[in-house]
């Protein structure tokens, strides 16, 4: 829960290829696909033997905020951040490295497809063959895009499995950065609830729409990679465009006031997009995610006092200024002293101990969201912050910065870290490409 963060440039607008549609009498390769039955999938063939056909391109519907697919980076980074999430972690099954890219190929048409606010497929959720799987599931028809982004990353294992099996034929281009995260003091992390192959991030303001993409990309990749864990978000707790309010997490503070935003372009250049000169010429332009789930022992926090609420944070509840004086953008003052000389705000306070000048100037983008997922066995909410973050390489970033927290910050009585996971994000894809094409080739 680190009060850093860093936007992207919003890139211009695209629109995906648009080969000719299938004659009337023709039937999908979906719809093949599924007259073949499941059995085919085990063997490897794919949704599709190639790609999606896009069908002619349509306007999204009124009231529907479009980002494009195909751009120079991915979407869902620096893109204003929108209220609803369902994040998905998966697995590859024992695939070769054809039907990899074939999987990934399949992904971003249909994605181009969905974050436009079409449906998935040639023929949708209500065409093509009657005796057939329907292209889409349906759920999203009659919404609109609703700022619908999707964004791909790859895991470690993906590289290099935990057997050090290099399944793809891509060790050698795993990026330096690309990690694998220590283990920090007092984690509690679930291996049910961490790690993964790919990622998917589906982000937007209407929370269907985000979990129709996860539902059809999940059910394209049958047979060939399977959701290993996921979590629905709600409630975005950061801001990554100065046009946003700073919205509240589930403690009742205003949460990501000193996130970077995407208008201060030099530092989102400098702390979130990789670059050739880092090591790995196929990162250029894209950036490293790092997903935390993190548990708030809520029921704790509401019975503590104000006083040592705002202590733990360093900031006012209500205007959320620092403790040091002024209002909600007021830098803090680490300096200021108060009776009896003691710093206004307290060496363990969250905003102190997260600020980048203590942290060697490292900031991270921040697009974290709420979640409840339930309750536990003994009746209090599952509750708390599914943290994700952005950067140019969490070795000097993400992980300086969070064991700086795991040992100083006032907040670990009240919170603990149950899942983990750390991805690279490839840079955006050529208009008709696929996102890892700067790693596999076209």
């Amino acid at each position: 829960m680190s009060a850093q963060e860093t936007p992207e440039e919003q890139p211009e607008t695209a629109t995906p290829d648009v080969p000719p549609a299938p004659t009337k009498s023709g039937i999908s390769r979906r719809g093949l696909f599924g007259l073949a039955g499941a059995g085919v999938v085990g063997a490897g063939i794919g949704f599709s033997l190639d790609r999606f056909v896009l069908p002619p391109a349509a306007s999204a519907q009124a009231g529907g905020t479009v980002y494009p697919f195909f751009a120079a980076n991915q979407s869902g980074i620096v893109t204003p951040a929108q209220d609803r999430l369902h994040f998905a972690s998966y697995d590859v099954a024992d695939i070769s490295r054809d039907e990899l890219v074939t999987l990934l190929k399949d992904w971003s048409a249909a994605a181009a497809l969905m974050t436009q606010g079409q449906q998935a497929g040639t023929y949708g959720a209500t065409g093509g063959p009657y005796d057939a799987p329907p292209d889409d599931t349906g759920e999203a028809l009659g919404l609109p895009a609703s700022g619908l982004t999707i964004t791909i990353g790859f895991g470690p294992s993906l590289f290099t499995n935990a057997a050090g099996a290099d399944r793809f034929g891509i060790a050698a281009q795993r990026p330096a950065a690309l990690v694998d995260l220590p283990h920090f003091p007092a984690d509690m992390l679930q291996d049910a609830l961490s790690g993964g192959d790919l990622c998917i991030q589906a982000c937007s303001d209407d929370p269907q729409v985000a979990v129709h993409a996860i539902r059809n990309l999940s059910r394209i990749a049958f047979g060939r990679a399977s959701i290993r864990w996921s979590q629905l978000g709600f409630g975005r707790t950061s801001s990554t465009s100065q046009a946003q309010a700073t919205p509240r997490n589930l403690f009742g503070f205003k949460d990501g006031t000193a996130n970077i935003k995407s208008e201060e372009t030099d530092v989102v250049n400098g702390q979130v997009w990789a670059s050739a000169d880092d090591g790995a010429a196929w990162m250029a332009g894209g950036s490293y995610l790092v997903a935390r789930k993190i548990r708030m022992t809520i029921e704790t926090w509401d019975r503590t006092s104000l006083r040592e609420q705002e202590r733990v944070i360093g900031r006012t509840k209500g205007e959320g200024a620092p403790y040091s004086g002024g209002t909600e953008f007021t830098a803090p003052d680490f300096a200021a002293l108060g009776a009896g000389g003691k710093p206004l705000i307290d060496a363990a306070s969250h905003v102190r101990v997260a600020h980048p000048e203590q942290n060697s100037g490292a900031q991270l983008l921040r697009r974290g969201y709420n979640f409840v997922d339930g309750n536990d066995e003994l009746g209090r909410l599952n509750a708390g912050l599914f943290f994700i973050a952005y950067q140019r390489d969490p070795r000097a970033q993400f992980i300086p910065i969070q064991m700086n927290l795991a040992k100083n910050d006032a907040m670990n009585e009240y919170i603990r870290h149950v899942g983990s996971g750390v991805f690279a994000v490839p840079p955006g894809a050529s208009t008709g490409g696929y996102v890892g094409e700067t790693l596999f080739g076209a």
